[in-house]
């Protein structure tokens, strides 16, 4: 309810009736000052709707002028014909400050980490979280939209202390988030940046009909679910033995973790034998480790197990194996 009070704020700052707004999302006027009251996503798309036609601004009192209606709906086209969603994002950054200097937005690189960074050009106000929620959800959501994919996070950070309705940011933000900083900012795993934007003209037109989902609802599918999980499954075998552990190391739910993969035509259990085969016979052919240790280091529990899986994959023991090709 925090952010309908910064859009009640908006409409007093033009000496206006948010009564509309509120209807439209079935909003009791008195809820707005209730420190604990919720609305749910689609109140947050109906408030906000209303709100815009009604200010005639997209960013909601946020900036210094108001955006006109259909100013980020030129943002997103201006970024269409992108060919990779990196591109698009470093457009779309760079056309933002041309509709308004309050804000700066950039798209940063730091070897495998992406991170999307809003830094304010104006002192902190009653806005200022409505402000960076609203501008980082846009743009995140806009991103999985261009590739048809969610786009988890690896971390979000805040530069302002920790609002009352904290609990409230695990599901605005997937990634852990932190307080205080010197700017705002969204991390999220590079390889995102390259993939095509596979959006046209149509799709396009179709989404500004009815664009706010994409900042109240987060995506759900997840195109490079795969690689993730071989990366995690690679670099943490230890901390990955099921799919609870590997799924709270992937910020999704073990139900999402499978869902997601079977949608991709993989399983669980096949990129686990595809990546500890991968490692055990790097291992056994690279190193003379005991075979106990390769099937630690391999992420299996105990050399026991380790041994039955080795034969289902080759017809042999690992010794036998490794006897074969280094003889």
């Amino acid at each position: 309810m925090a952010f309908v009070r910064a859009m009640v704020l908006a409409y007093a700052a033009r000496g206006m009736d948010p009564v509309r707004a509120l209807q439209a999302a079935q909003i009791a006027p008195e809820e707005v000052s209730h420190p604990r009251a919720r609305i749910t996503a689609a109140q947050m798309e109906a408030v906000s709707d209303a709100a815009m036609r009604e200010l005639d601004d997209e960013g909601l009192g946020c900036f210094s002028r108001p955006l006109p209606w259909g100013s980020y709906g030129m943002l997103a086209r201006a970024s269409l014909s992108a060919p990779t969603l990196g591109t698009a994002l470093k457009r779309w950054c760079r056309h933002h400050g041309l509709i308004t200097d309050d804000v700066a937005l950039a798209l940063e690189t730091v070897g495998d980490t992406a991170r999307l960074t809003l830094r304010a050009h104006r002192r902190p106000q009653a806005l200022t979280e409505f402000c960076v929620v609203s501008v980082l959800r846009n743009i995140h959501g806009l991103a999985s939209w261009y590739v048809d994919s969610r786009i988890p996070l690896q971390g979000a950070q805040f530069p302002y202390s920790p609002p009352p309705h904290l609990d409230a940011y695990p599901v605005l933000f997937d990634g852990p988030a932190t307080f205080e900083a010197g700017h705002a900012a969204l991390a999220f795993d590079a390889r995102y940046l390259g993939l095509p934007v596979k959006r046209d003209e149509a799709a396009m037109n179709q989404l500004l009909q009815r664009a706010l989902p994409l900042t109240v609802r987060s995506y759900r599918r997840d195109r490079l679910l795969v690689q993730r999980v071989r990366q995690v499954l690679a670099s943490q075998p230890l901390d990955a033995h099921n799919a609870e552990d590997l799924a709270a190391l992937l910020n999704v739910s073990a139900r999402t973790l499978h869902r997601q993969l079977r949608d991709e035509g993989a399983s669980l259990q096949a990129l686990k034998d595809e990546v500890r085969r991968q490692r055990a016979t790097e291992l056994l052919l690279r190193t003379r480790r005991p075979i106990k240790q390769v099937a630690q280091a391999s992420g299996f529990q105990n050399e026991k197990s380790f041994i039955r899986a080795f034969r289902g994959w080759t017809g042999r023991s690992p010794g036998e194996w490794r006897s074969e090709r280094t003889a």
